[in-house]
């Protein structure tokens, strides 16, 4: 297991959104490439659930079809239930592969040498509670944004730490939780303006002919990286045990 070391580098963004974004754009120029080859990877792995699963979309078109412009029950769609299932679990299990993107983002931040293989540290380190964590979260901001969308907007700033604890600190999902919420609740507007701004810059690449979003779908990663940066310090390597 990796050990967690003290800090005493406070070198980081100032306590705003603004200069958290700002630096969160310094730090992407330099690992995009990285992000996007996650981004990639997890799309190819995701691509082999439907063949598995028997789902076809061609029997979903003809249930939307038959439904007659209401809502069409998904469950009756040979192969829906599985692949839906199926899907998570794909989804849930790639999540280590998101906090690769955040420790590379360290590395480079502190100039350290990059290497491909940095993406998966996240299924050597921390792995069980970043899956629970992952699931958590998920399960919060699902019922968030089924309540409205504004609900939604207003949650996501109390996980936007919640990765780089896990990674950095070596924590327990709970402990992530208690952190990332207790540093949004004394730091709100801050955590809601870089969550947000953090969040159109992601989506953003929809905006260029909708391939570009391959170019700024994780950028959101590095915001929580530049975050966490600003409020708990700049983190030293982590040292990982042969």
């Amino acid at each position: 297991m990796d050990t967690f070391q003290e800090f005493d580098q406070p070198i980081g963004p100032e306590k705003s959104a603004g200069a958290i974004i700002s630096h969160a754009f310094e730090i992407y120029k330099g690992v995009f490439l990285y992000a996007i080859a996650a981004l990639l990877i997890s799309f190819v792995v995701s691509s082999l659930v439907q063949p598995i699963s028997g789902f076809n979309q061609a029997d979903l078109m003809e249930e939307v079809k038959s439904s007659g412009g209401g809502f069409p029950n998904l469950w009756v769609v040979p192969g829906f239930v599985f692949y839906s299932g199926l899907s998570g679990l794909v989804s849930l299990l790639l999540a280590p592969l998101y906090v690769g993107v955040i420790y590379i983002a360290n590395k480079y931040n502190l100039q350290e040498s990059i290497k491909f293989s940095d993406l998966f540290i996240g299924f050597k380190q921390n792995f069980v509670n970043i899956l629970i964590y992952t699931l958590i979260s998920w399960i919060i901001m699902v019922v968030a944004f089924t309540l409205c969308f504004l609900p939604g907007v207003f949650v996501m700033p109390f996980l936007l730490l919640g990765y780089p604890i896990l990674l950095f600190e070596n924590a327990s999902f709970s402990e992530a939780l208690s952190k990332s919420f207790s540093l949004a609740k004394d730091n709100y507007g801050t955590f809601l303006g870089t969550s947000i701004l953090g969040f159109l810059v992601s989506i953003a690449g929809i905006f260029l002919c909708g391939i570009g979003i391959v170019f700024t779908a994780l950028f959101y990663l590095v915001v929580m990286y530049s975050a966490y940066c600003a409020f708990c310090g700049r983190p030293r390597p982590i040292v990982l045990k042969n």
